[in-house]
Formats: structure tokens, sequence, C-alpha cells
């Protein structure tokens, strides 16, 4: 399954990570996942949102550099070796991962490890002939981690 990925292209600088997530929230667009990586006077904000389409649009309508990119969510055990028997595996395949981050659903037991891969569609056979569960958009904005502590 596919799930998408929203990459915004930005200046390095105070307030461009608030532009974008000001203009998803007027959107009343929610944000799942985030990462951000800068290099010097740019960076690369990338975002799982539970309208992939949507946000797309508003953010290119404000006028940011966006793209919306087909990446795979791979549920791995949340526990030591599970990334590890995901990476061995896709290492064994010659896949590359371009980009890459994760998140715990549910400590100890499930997570979510989101991946940008030269490979879409041998990765998604790799995967799916492995026993690896992937999520698609709709069922990765619907997800609901575990809240194990009260705060």
């Amino acid at each position: 399954m596919i799930a998408y990925q929203l990459s915004v292209f930005a200046e390095n600088k105070p307030g461009r990570i608030s532009k974008v997530t000001g203009i998803l929230a007027k959107a009343k667009i929610n944000i799942r996942a985030i990462t951000i990586s800068t290099s010097d006077e740019f960076g690369v904000i990338n975002i799982l949102v539970d309208d992939p389409k949507q946000g797309y649009k508003v953010l290119e309508k404000a006028g940011l550099t966006v793209s919306l990119k087909e990446v795979i969510a791979v549920l791995i055990d949340d526990k030591p070796g599970g990334l590890d028997k995901l990476v061995q595996l896709l290492t064994e395949e010659n896949i590359n991962v371009e980009n890459a981050y994760g998140f715990v659903l549910e400590s100890w037991k499930r997570a979510v490890f989101v991946i940008d891969v030269d490979q879409l569609d041998k990765t998604q056979e790799v995967l799916k002939r492995s026993g690896f569960e992937t999520l698609n958009a709709e069922a990765l904005s619907a997800v609901e981690p575990f809240h194990y502590m009260k705060y």
C-alpha cells in the first residue's frame, strides 16, 4: 500500500515551520508526523497529514515549493531488532532508502517506519512477500497511538 508525504522546500529561517503549520491548521488538516532536515540555508520539511492531496493544494496555493511523494509506511515490531529486520531485508534486496523516519504506535508493541525508496514497486512486492504490513494514506491518518501514560 502507498502512503503520501508532503515535502516542503524552505529557507532555514525562523518562522518557516510556523508558516507551514499555520496553513495546514487553517485548512483543518491534521499533521500526523513531521521531520525537518536542513543544510546551511535551506531545508526540507517532510510531513504526513490526514489529507495529503488537500494539504498539497493549500500549501501550493500559498506559494510554497511543495511536492506530494509516494512513500511506504511499514508496521514494525517496537522491540530491539524490529527496525533491523526491515532494513536488513531492504539491503539484501539492494533497495536504497533515500529518506526515512518512524514513530511508536504502542510502546514495546508496534511502530511505523516511513520509507522513501529508490524502487517503490519492488519494495512493495518484497515487503508483502516477507509478511510486512503496510499502511495506505487512509489507514495512516486513522492511526491512534496507544496512550499508556496519564499526564
